[in-house]
């Protein structure tokens, strides 16, 4: 299906308000979130440039840049280097807004081009002209604008990270009813992700959702994790492993040594990669620290890569055997992770807390009550009015068990369903 442009109002508004003033902009995010329709979107309002890189030699990447751009140059001359295209560029009469695509691959062709790049921007920029630089490897367009080393460090204007959609633009792109359990199981299992969205029809179900995308034959899903991680420039068999031994519940970083049958401390550095890259994400207890906590937890952070590695894998060889109530309870309980994320993130600052037997879904700074705390227990159903009120009573049971209790005085306890979906608040993006 082909999606509707939609959710994309905040990046648009920020993309007007760098190129007025012009300069350089680097705009990044993971593949096949929807930075190349952005950009193609906005330039064709601006009139502007686009050119995607390939991987190839340098001559060839000149060639291709150039004739990307020959139509609206003031010029027959043919460049042979960057060097000689930035010169043409230079020169033109009007002010102009470009885009290079895919500038990591460039980089990877000529090193010294970060370097040039800067000398150029500092010196020979035209005034009022606007060069967009674009990648999708997270590492790589950090390390080019945002290492104190690089030659491009503080030249761009706005650094502007584009991310999935939101529940609510996911169903307004697939043109789904939002509130809707159904649709918010179909979210949970593409992520906000638009070319994952493409797979997703009105009248199919969840679950024929989930065999399109991960369990039919030669599904589009079936590489993504290592497609990915190539991407980011995360290497090795370790990285699969670390993310293999989450899905199926190791989430301490003991335990995922243990499963990996290898000291914690020779995880480290993967652990810091896949953190660099969000792939994962590290959450401690509300009120706590990286620096004065051991409490760690690692979970998977975008929703498709959850699912793959909590479903998808352990049941690849299995799934056409489980009868279609156990597909679905799969399903539903992969959902009900992304759905307490989806109420964490209504509220600033909300994290889980845990402590021996006791494990809270929901703790955050009250945004009703000043120096108050809100503290929540989230269910992936729609609750009646009895269950609400059982389900409230054991969490405020659970609360004076614990030792965040004895340091908060003004709490504020709810119970969260299914029928949150259908409230009007802002989303961030997931």
């Amino acid at each position: 299906m082909r999606l509707d442009f939609v959710n994309r109002d905040s990046e648009l508004g920020e993309l007007d308000a760098a190129a007025s003033k012009g300069g350089l902009l680097a705009v990044y995010g993971r593949r096949r979130v929807g930075k190349t329709r952005l950009l193609v979107e906005w330039l064709g309002r601006r009139g502007g440039w686009y050119s995607q890189a390939i991987e190839g030699p340098v001559e060839m990447q000149v060639q291709q840049a150039f004739e990307d751009l020959r139509a609206g140059l003031d010029t027959a001359v043919v460049p042979k280097s960057w060097t000689e295209l930035f010169d043409l560029l230079r020169i033109q009469r009007s002010p102009w807004t470009l885009c290079l695509d895919e500038f990591p691959y460039l980089v990877a062709s000529d090193r010294t081009l970060p370097s040039r790049l800067q000398r150029w921007v500092d010196h020979d920029m035209p005034a009022c002209s606007t060069l967009i630089l674009s990648g999708s490897s997270t590492r790589m367009m950090h390390s080019l604008f945002q290492h104190r080393a690089a030659p491009l460090f503080g030249r761009a204007r706005k650094l502007l990270h584009v991310e999935p959609m939101d529940y609510p633009a996911f169903c307004a792109a697939c043109r789904l009813k939002p509130g809707d359990m159904e649709s918010f199981l179909k979210f949970s299992l593409v992520g906000g992700v638009p070319r994952y969205c493409e797979f997703v029809e009105s009248r199919q179900t969840a679950v024929e959702l989930a065999e399109a995308l991960y369990f039919n034959f030669a599904p589009y899903m079936e590489q993504e994790p290592q497609r990915l991680l190539r991407d980011e420039g995360v290497g090795g068999p370790n990285a699969l492993a670390v993310l293999e031994a989450i899905g199926r519940g190791a989430e301490r970083p003991s335990e995922i040594a243990a499963r990996l049958g290898t000291a914690q401390t020779n995880l480290s550095r993967v652990f810091q990669q896949l953190l660099d890259v969000s792939v994962l994400t590290r959450e401690l207890p509300f009120g706590e620290s990286v620096r004065s906590t051991k409490r760690i937890l690692y979970r998977i952070q975008d929703p498709t890569l959850r699912f793959w590695f909590r479903v998808y894998s352990p049941q690849q060889s299995l799934w056409r055997t489980l009868p279609l109530d156990r597909r679905a309870r799969l399903m539903h309980d992969h959902a009900a992770t992304v759905f307490e994320d989806f109420c964490r993130l209504r509220y600033p600052g909300a994290q889980r807390y845990w402590e021996g037997d006791v494990e809270l879904d929901l703790v955050a700074p009250d945004p009703e009550v000043a120096g108050g705390l809100l503290v929540a227990e989230v269910k992936w159903r729609r609750l009646k009015a009895g269950e609400r009120a059982g389900f409230l009573r054991q969490l405020q049971t659970k609360w004076t068990g614990c030792k965040l209790a004895e340091k908060q005085a003004k709490v504020r306890f709810e119970v969260m369903d299914a029928g949150v979906l259908k409230d009007k608040v802002e989303q961030p993006n997931f």
